[in-house]
């Protein structure tokens, strides 16, 4: 069983590699976007970028739909910004996370974290082409800004996001099923 999370600034193209990987291993498929509260959304739509305290409860919720999916023995895969090393153990570990003080129930998920890193300019260039998202190209900086870009002891690959979709579906896909990338 693998849960999977594509990380990476809005642009990076987490929802597109996210989705086609998920169909090519006939696994479950999120995206983080379906689950912000209409409040985030009409922030970000008004240029002003989420805060940690707009965050935390609807990482939970990725949390505990990824604790749902490990529970039932589902391979799934989820696209979500995850720009923050605290963001990350949230997805991880739920509310325990952020309250130490509370007892944690279950042991934390064991989740692959995949960064579809690149440079700003040709991330930039994708968002000027996308329609209809709620999130505009003026935020990409506070994106870059927030990004912790992932480092040992998490679970992560990083992938450049400059190669073409299919390469970076099989290049994640490969380490997946080699077991390069996975804690047990």
């Amino acid at each position: 069983m693998v849960l999977v999370v594509v990380m990476g600034v809005s642009g990076s193209g987490k929802t597109t590699v996210g989705s086609h990987l998920a169909a090519k291993l006939g696994w479950k498929f999120y995206d983080a976007d379906d689950y912000h509260p209409p409040e985030n959304k009409k922030k970000m739509a008004g240029r002003i970028p989420l805060n940690d305290e707009d965050r935390i409860p609807w990482l939970c919720t990725l949390h505990n739909i990824l604790r749902r999916e490990d529970l039932s023995r589902q391979d799934a895969v989820l696209a979500c910004s995850a720009l923050k090393k605290m963001y990350r153990r949230v997805l991880v570990n739920g509310a325990s996370a952020i309250e130490p003080e509370q007892p944690r129930e279950k042991p934390p998920l064991k989740i692959l974290f995949v960064h579809l890193d690149g440079p700003i300019d040709v991330i930039a260039e994708r968002l000027k082409k996308r329609r209809g998202h709620f999130m505009p190209p003026e935020l990409l900086k506070s994106q870059f800004d927030t990004l912790e870009p992932p480092s040992e002891p998490e679970n992560f690959i990083t992938v450049s996001l400059e190669k073409p979709f299919p390469e970076i579906v099989l290049e994640i896909e490969s380490a997946i099923l080699q077991g390069e990338a996975l804690v047990e």
